[in-house]
């Protein structure tokens, strides 16, 4: 098999602090025709993302798949589906990557597989076996209801009957994605050589989707919840998923050992990583759990910060309670991803390319590596579609209170003024909102102004400055609607105020304070002897070169 993974000998952990670029295969880039995005048009792109100055690609699911839920409902944890590409054409993806000085992570579904796959139709059979227990059965109730009252995120039981074996299964998600059982040591060995697989094919590797998902507890009712909160996709007042707590269906204790031997394979590959998505009430406290030690996963994110909910204080309360209890873990940020109502919409910044930019200042500063979302370099708007447009299941079912995850995973408008957007020739699985289309590479690329030049100007500042990466960060208290925060390291100390504010503020700084090497343009605030002028929804990063107190409100 190939590997041609780099030597990461020298930089073992080039994780931390590292910019992670989602890609969307089905939307990214078609390089043969037939609507949807494969892998050679990711290799055809590759270019446009080495330029912006991220360390890593992470691939969402390119496995063969029904597709019942586009990739994350598995068949083959070894295939590449076909409409993808092959095989090969992963090979040279990952061999093109790492000449533009890419790490290659994928995403890995560990919790459940697709009811298509061979395990699963082997393990529906009968009752005895030997995959029998490879996934999670259960006994009806006296009176033939299921189980236990665990709902599916997609709505409804989380229990299917199942005629064979006159018994129910679990699913956290689709009925299609039955959840395998973590509790028997065959599953867990049998996903980790799945795992090695890719690790042999040269990864650097693995989101980890629902990583909490993967063991279940004693089959006892949730009980109910007290409020409604906005913690985990699917936590919504439609959607009854978000009616209990889930004490018993995801998060347990043997999770951990799961991980740790996860961790042990990949510390079997120098310079590898992983990083796990967290969805649940307490997802900081998860995170610091599964981060914490060196022993399980490298790095988590949750969906925290994936609300809307964008006044400072609140971020400021997330970031900050992350800080107070990652210990020596370590978090992954996002602001965007795959299932969530684009950034530019979701937070009222449509049209407003300084709030964008403040948006990504915001995320490139915190201590913890990032997770930028492919598109939202351009600033894309989620996408209005009529319920005949949808394919997302989630959006069909809920619908029209909850219109799905469609609106954010329409084509690259790659050319503003060409066929489709330069995405396809063919026609595409979902349809290019006009207004993306003064919004394409090509036509931002053209322009000093643009959020494109602006989201480059801020990840190669990021990139050389030690502070930003790799710095200790202390947050001083909001007043007047300005994050203030602190990045240190041995050789340097950044000042960073972030203006959440629509008007001006002046804020103090220490007289020794100036301006850092090669600040980009984007960094707009104005330096005047001890004072920092920022302008509305602007962006300040001075340097320190002593220890003295940053009072900013006099």
């Amino acid at each position: 098999m190939p590997a041609s993974r780099p030597s990461s000998s020298s930089n073992p952990d080039w994780w931390r602090g590292a910019v992670i670029y989602q890609i969307y295969p089905r939307s990214f880039m078609d390089a043969n025709g037939d609507g949807i995005g494969d892998l050679q048009g990711i290799i055809d792109k590759l270019d446009h993302v080495a330029s912006l100055g991220v360390d890593a690609i992470w691939l969402s699911p390119f496995f063969t798949s029904p597709m019942k839920d586009f990739g994350y409902d598995i068949s083959d944890y070894r295939g590449v589906d076909p409409m993808f590409g092959s095989l090969e054409d992963f090979d040279r993806l990952v061999e093109a990557a790492h000449e533009c000085g890419l790490k290659v992570t994928i995403d890995q579904v560990l919790s459940h597989s697709s009811d298509q796959h061979p395990w699963f139709t082997e393990s529906r059979q009968n009752r005895d076996n030997p995959r029998a227990d490879w996934y999670v059965w259960a006994d009806p109730n006296a009176d033939g209801t299921p189980p236990t009252n665990w709902q599916s995120v997609f709505g409804g039981s989380a229990w299917q009957w199942d005629t064979r074996r006159c018994q129910y299964y679990l699913h956290n998600f689709l009925a299609a994605q039955p959840d395998l059982n973590f509790r028997n040591p065959e599953v867990v060995d049998a996903m980790l050589e799945e795992v090695r697989f890719w690790l042999e094919r040269g990864v650097d590797g693995f989101r980890l989707d629902a990583i909490n998902f993967c063991t279940h507890g004693a089959l006892q009712d949730n009980p109910p919840r007290e409020a409604i909160t906005a913690g985990f996709i699917g936590v919504r007042p439609d959607n009854p998923y978000g009616f209990q707590r889930h004490l018993h269906d995801k998060s347990q204790p043997e999770n951990l050992e799961v991980l740790r031997r996860l961790r042990a394979l990949l510390d079997e590959y120098p310079g590898t990583t992983s990083v796990g998505e967290v969805g649940d009430d307490d997802a900081t406290g998860i995170m610091a759990e599964y981060t914490q030690g060196g022993d399980k996963l490298h790095m988590c994110y949750s969906f925290n910060l994936l609300t809307e909910n964008h006044d400072p204080a609140h971020l400021l309360s997330i970031i900050t309670e992350m800080e107070a209890r990652i210990g020596d873990g370590w978090p992954c940020w996002a602001l965007g991803n795959h299932d969530i109502t684009r950034l530019a919409s979701r937070w009222n910044a449509d049209h407003a390319p300084a709030r964008q930019r403040l948006f990504l200042a915001f995320l490139l500063t915190q201590r913890g590596s990032v997770c930028l979302y492919q598109g939202e370099e351009l600033g894309l708007t989620e996408a209005e579609l009529s319920f005949e447009q949808l394919v997302d299941p989630a959006g069909i079912t809920f619908w029209p209170a909850y219109k799905g995850r469609d609106g954010c995973r329409t084509p690259m408008p790659w050319q503003a003024d060409a066929e489709n957007a330069g995405f396809t020739d063919g026609q595409p699985w979902l349809p290019i909102p006009a207004e993306h289309r003064p919004l394409a590479v090509d036509r931002q690329a053209s322009r000093e102004d643009s959020l494109l030049a602006a989201t480059r100007a801020l990840l190669q500042f990021r990139r050389h400055q030690p502070a930003l990466r790799h710095g200790q960060i202390h947050y001083l208290p909001l007043q007047h609607e300005v994050i203030c925060l602190e990045r240190t390291t041995a050789s340097g100390r950044l000042l960073i105020a972030l203006n959440f504010a629509a008007s001006p503020r002046s804020l103090s700084v220490p007289s020794s304070a100036g301006y850092c090497e090669a600040t980009p343009d984007v960094i707009n605030g104005c330096l005047r002897r001890s004072t920092l002028e920022l302008p509305a929804h602007g962006i300040g990063i001075i340097r320190c070169p002593d220890d003295s107190p940053w009072v900013p409100w006099q």
